[in-house]
């Protein structure tokens, strides 16, 4: 089935001379390095057609790649390929009704339909994972760069091989990627790991003011006012959720911030066994079932999630005992 539906993703690329590359809002590595990496392995293979890679710059991310500026008219008669995006409402810059047709690659669990082609694995690693699947599988070609790209949202999104979704198969891609590519992995944690002092303080900051509940919920809530005080932004702040885990007395947590630029709170959790994703699709978001993110109006709707969360917490630990 999956190399059925790589192939007809092959032929959909090189029909369509003007190809647009989306991803989700609030772009973590993974999302940009599968679209931006994508993009260059189109624009390798086929170098007469117009790729634009496209959605919300992320400053913190930008030795990923540049994006494109968005045209509404690039999309006539236009093929959309959007990447680790499971629903419509949050790919990030354009609207998929306004292209001839489209293609999803995700990783997530479905949610919704919106592509003509939809190739969804959720025992994939990573969006990057089935980019690279996606070129090693057809006639696509892979770039150095681009292979750097992957690797990037690969190992982002795994959390260096440790989440419970890296397989044999994510080590054998990556392995072939790796020798084929010719690539000097261990430089490209430089850019992933590497930060500035002021952020080193702002984790501080927030293990200083997680709260845990009873049943091993944690969280700390970040107003705009304290982010302007570390000059950090919000997707700082939801970036160093992953630097939480391994703390014995948390089953699940959250870092839960203002995004004065989106005027909303964004949120990011994790979990070490109670499934959060579905209490995420309460609250405007969604994800995989040990991550997932959040999106809502105000601070005022944090109260309802940590309750549903910290419910969560309570009904695994209880299977646990029973």
């Amino acid at each position: 089935m999956n190399n059925r539906i790589k192939k007809k993703i092959y032929k959909m690329i090189k029909k369509y001379p003007r190809i647009v590359i989306a991803r989700h809002v609030g772009a973590d590595p993974d999302a940009l390095g599968s679209s931006i990496g994508l993009k260059q392995i189109i624009e390798a293979t086929f170098p007469s057609k117009e790729v634009y890679v496209v959605g919300y710059p992320a400053s913190k991310f930008k030795y990923l790649g540049m994006l494109d500026k968005w045209q509404p008219e690039l999309a006539k008669n236009a093929l959309l390929i959007v990447t680790d995006t499971p629903d419509k409402k949050r790919i990030d810059g354009v609207n998929p009704d306004d292209f001839d047709k489209v293609i999803k690659i995700d990783h997530h669990p479905f949610i919704d339909r919106f592509g003509d082609i939809e190739w969804i694995d959720e025992t994939a690693s990573s969006a990057s994972q089935m980019v690279m699947e996606l070129v090693f599988d057809t006639k696509l070609k892979m770039t150095k760069e681009a292979a750097e790209k992957l690797y990037i949202g690969l190992i982002a999104d795994t959390n260096r091989f440790l989440f419970y979704y890296t397989t044999p198969k994510t080590f054998q891609l990556v392995s072939r990627l790796i020798e084929e590519n010719k690539i000097e992995f261990t430089k490209l944690y430089d850019n992933l790991y590497m930060r500035p002092w002021k952020e080193a303080k702002f984790e501080g900051y927030i293990l200083n003011h997680l709260k845990i509940t009873d049943n091993g919920f944690a969280y700390a809530v970040i107003s705009e006012e304290v982010l302007e005080q570390h000059n950090v932004d919000a997707a700082t702040a939801g970036n160093m959720v992953n630097r939480f885990n391994y703390i014995d007395e948390i089953l699940a947590w959250a870092v839960f911030s203002e995004d004065k630029n989106n005027n909303n709170v964004r949120g990011s959790i994790r979990s070490r066994g109670p499934i959060i994703n579905e209490v995420a699709t309460h609250y405007n978001g969604g994800g995989h079932i040990y991550a997932a993110g959040i999106r809502v109006e105000s601070l005022d709707d944090i109260e309802g999630l940590v309750s549903e969360l910290d419910q969560a917490c309570k009904e695994y630990k209880d299977t646990m005992v029973s």
